[in-house]
């Protein structure tokens, strides 16, 4: 299998990474606007770069796999869906419903393949958590927190470029939410607040955010991010049922200390970023993608389960600049939207 890899930054040189070490993979073409460091990853892992995307198409590839700044990423999965080539697409489609619900048309209307990048669904913490509310151990869900916690915050010329705190970072508990409960969001309650660097302000951004959300069987979660956790990254999930609860990303690099006298110690080494905390799952995404365009497994997150992450990260936005409740019915897209769970 011969895969090309558009977008050579950090995820894309771990997805390369990954995909040269693969069995059924044969050869890569990366590119990237970059062109040098294209080439220097190309060199490195013994690939071939191409000069650009066009010769992404022309060479001749197999598969696609889209790692580039997201205001690239439509255009890109309807041009390769007109060439019936499967793809892999860092989240999110989009920064806009419209971008979305168009290049989804694409692919359905040509009848291939998209698998979005939502690698939370391939991490053991939140696999464990699904098993656990599917096979009844918890009893009645009653309450879901969720939370990211960057450690540190992005370049200020990023920010404009990355959607917002609900789009580029809450849109993984959204999706997590969703996958692990099998039910979806109603309506949400969300604020936001700017008090941290002026960067966040001049980009119209937030750098903490909170959402309440209610699920369709009644079922109450929180989601809560921010870009300003020196402690460290923390990503975690807590369910609780009536009969148990359980917490994902719990563990000996949480960071986060216990003020009891008999609590766990602080970590000795926190976790500092998403591609350390989250490798195994993005090794695993690939894998599965792998195995989608072989034929050999259903495709794990089809493009309209991203729609639905979407819808509810701009539910969010709707929610903190009107300052009121907002319910999933008034966001575009859900009446044709398919879960897959």
């Amino acid at each position: 299998m011969r895969i090309g890899v558009i977008g050579t930054g950090r995820i894309g040189t771990i997805h390369a990474n990954t995909l040269s070490r693969h069995r059924e993979v044969g050869s890569l073409i990366v590119t990237d606007a970059n062109g040098g460091r294209a080439q220097e990853l190309a060199q490195r892992l013994g690939e071939t770069a191409a000069p650009g995307v066009d010769e992404i198409f022309k060479w001749g590839v197999d598969a696609v796999v889209i790692t580039t700044a997201t205001s690239a990423h439509a255009e890109l999965i309807g041009r390769a869906a007109r060439s019936g080539l499967p793809v892999f697409c860092e989240k999110p489609i989009a920064l806009d419903l419209p971008g979305t619900l168009h290049a989804i048309a694409e692919v359905e209307t040509a009848g291939t393949i998209l698998q979005m990048g939502f690698q939370r669904r391939f991490d053991t913490g939140y696999t464990g958590a699904r098993e656990a509310v599917r096979s009844g151990r918890l009893g009645r869900l009653h309450t879901v927190r969720a939370l990211t916690s960057d450690q540190a915050p992005p370049p200020p010329e990023w920010l404009p470029l990355s959607g917002g705190l609900y789009r580029d970072t809450l849109i993984h508990d959204f999706d997590i939410l969703r996958w692990v409960t099998g039910h979806e969001i109603v309506d949400v309650y969300a604020a936001g607040s700017d008090a941290g660097p002026p960067m966040f302000r001049a980009a119209g951004d937030v750098d903490t955010a909170a959402a309440l959300l209610t699920l369709d069987d009644g079922t109450l979660a929180t989601a809560t991010a921010t870009r300003m956790n020196g402690a460290g990254y923390d990503v975690r999930m807590e369910l609780a049922g009536e009969l148990d609860q359980v917490v994902v990303g719990l563990d000996d690099r949480t960071p986060i200390a216990s003020t009891e006298p008999t609590g766990p110690p602080a970590a000795d080494k926190p976790w500092t970023g998403f591609l350390e905390r989250f490798g195994p799952a993005y090794e695993a995404e690939l894998a599965a993608f792998i195995e989608v365009v072989r034929g050999e497994r259903a495709n794990p997150c089809d493009g309209r389960e991203a729609l639905q992450a979407l819808r509810i990260a701009e539910a969010c936005e709707v929610s903190r600049r009107e300052r009121r409740a907002v319910r999933l019915a008034e966001i575009p897209g859900g009446a044709s939207a398919a879960a897959a769970f």
